[in-house]
């Protein structure tokens, strides 16, 4: 009888470290992920689903372009099973905070596959030497697209037992960009042709403007780094005034300064914020990317079909 006893006890234990057990396991068996910034890390969070934990070195409203890493990065690099990045030039930061983490696994480019978009000598963010890569290429859905796929691949190669999973996933959120994009189409051929000019903080919206044919103008080049000289000020000041071009647009990761100076010698108004590099918290206009791209073509509308 007291064999019995023990042994019921025994199994009891047993069960109870098991329930405890059980969580611990599923909750280690997740992949770690690192994106360099917010947007890829929504991209990750949509395919990873359950099965990844993800973590973005540059939060929302954060400017990537300035970025500067923080000791604790570089164990974030060395600890992740897989990293994703953006490339294109978008990251000069990276290559140090690699080596300093001394990461030698997966790195995922997630604009493999893009043609990248050349801002030539002589365009706002160009050089004298034929020019630079536009990393913006999120900003047409498209292009999303091909960064969704890149990032299935890559978890489905770093954590096979998931492939059925990743690609479920990756196909449900492919569907949403797809009505995505329609919608951005139906709302720009709400505005007359003639009103699609823009003015934004810096050089983020090419690929947008290449997809939907709305043309922007930027005192600033592809990067946030690069300085405004008051020759390129007076320039987009004329114009505005000679294009009448209707609104002038803020960024979540640029200084307001300029542009608002901008419409007050131009009579342009300010059409609002428009989100470009960065997302924004979860309580704010545009947490996710899908939100991003709606809130912008919103946005956009509204300032340009008046």
């Amino acid at each position: 009888m007291r064999l019995h006893r023990h042994l019921r006890a025994s199994l009891s234990c047993l069960f109870v470290l098991a329930a405890f057990a059980l969580p611990v396991r599923a909750q280690q068996s997740k992949i770690d992920i690192v994106a360099t910034f917010s947007i890829l890390g929504d991209f990750a969070k949509n395919v990873g689903g359950d099965r990844v934990t993800v973590t973005s070195l540059v939060g929302p409203d954060s400017d990537t372009h300035v970025y500067t890493p923080a000791p604790a990065d570089a164990q974030k690099i060395a600890k992740a099973k897989l990293v994703i990045v953006n490339g294109l030039g978008l990251e000069g930061w990276l290559p140090r905070l690699v080596q300093s983490s001394g990461r030698n696994g997966t790195m995922v480019v997630a604009t493999k596959g893009i043609t990248p978009r050349r801002v030539e000598a002589g365009e706002s963010g160009g050089d004298e030497h034929g020019g630079e890569a536009d990393p913006h290429a999120w900003q047409s859905v498209p292009n999303a697209k091909i960064y969704v796929a890149n990032i299935r691949d890559a978890l489905i190669a770093a954590d096979p037992a998931g492939a059925q999973v990743y690609r479920a996933n990756a196909d449900a959120y492919l569907a949403k960009l797809d009505a995505l994009d329609r919608e951005v189409r139906d709302m720009v051929a709400k505005i007359l042709p003639a009103r699609r000019n823009v003015i934004s903080t810096h050089d983020a919206f090419g690929y947008f403007a290449a997809a939907y044919g709305v043309h922007f103008v930027a005192p600033q080049g592809v990067s946030t780094e690069a300085e405004s000289s008051a020759r390129d000020i007076a320039a987009i000041i004329t114009q505005v005034k000679n294009q009448k071009i209707p609104a002038v647009f803020l960024e979540n990761v640029s200084d307001p300064r300029m542009m608002r100076r901008i419409a007050a010698e131009t009579g342009a108004k300010i059409g609002g914020t428009l989100y470009s590099d960065s997302l924004t918290g979860e309580n704010g206009e545009a947490p996710t990317y899908i939100d991003m791209v709606r809130h912008n073509i919103r946005a956009l509308t509204s300032a340009l079909s008046g």
